[in-house]
């Protein structure tokens, strides 16, 4: 097998789909923070817990590290919008955007297909990223909305009204 370059990875990377979400935290002086995250994956129903990944030397890390809490949010096929904006970093990231505080104090954007609040139990190195490992103490789940799929660098969307009616 020949090696392959960085960039040849990224492109077979980019071949499987993916959700998309939004986690939401909080820092240590109490300002509200978001990012995008497509590698977000289940690990058990039974204890209830997820996995995703940030690079190690994000900003964010220090909000998400073990006993820490976020908000996950799976973004709903109308949303590319929101995934764009908190793919890049800026100040005050909520003013436009349609949200609330949830009950535990974490930034809920509305309009999302599910949610899970978590806190993180394990951090891993994973490369030149962290996974996250964190049990799930609160979800809502909105199954009659179509979530936002990523694929081959461009937003996708599927309709489960159709495939579902067969």
């Amino acid at each position: 097998m020949t090696p392959f370059t960085s960039q040849e990875l990224r492109k077979g990377f980019a071949s499987f789909a993916t959700g998309v979400t939004v986690i939401t935290c909080l820092d240590v002086e109490g300002q509200h923070h978001g990012i995008t995250i497509s590698s977000f994956n289940t690990v058990s129903l039974e204890p209830p817990l997820i996995l995703w990944s940030l690079k190690k030397h994000s900003r964010l890390m220090p909000w998400v590290e073990v006993g820490k809490k976020h908000l996950i949010h799976v973004l709903e096929r109308s949303q590319e919008n929101l995934a764009m904006h908190f793919a890049t970093v800026k100040l005050d990231q909520f003013v436009g955007v349609d949200h609330k505080l949830a009950v535990s104090g974490l930034t809920q954007i509305e309009h999302c297909v599910a949610y899970y609040e978590c806190e993180t139990i394990s951090v891993h190195i994973g490369g030149d990223h962290n996974i996250i490992v964190a049990k799930v103490i609160n979800l809502k789940n909105h199954p009659e909305k179509e979530p936002l799929i990523f694929a081959r660098s461009k937003f996708v969307g599927l309709n489960f009204t159709e495939s579902n009616s067969n």
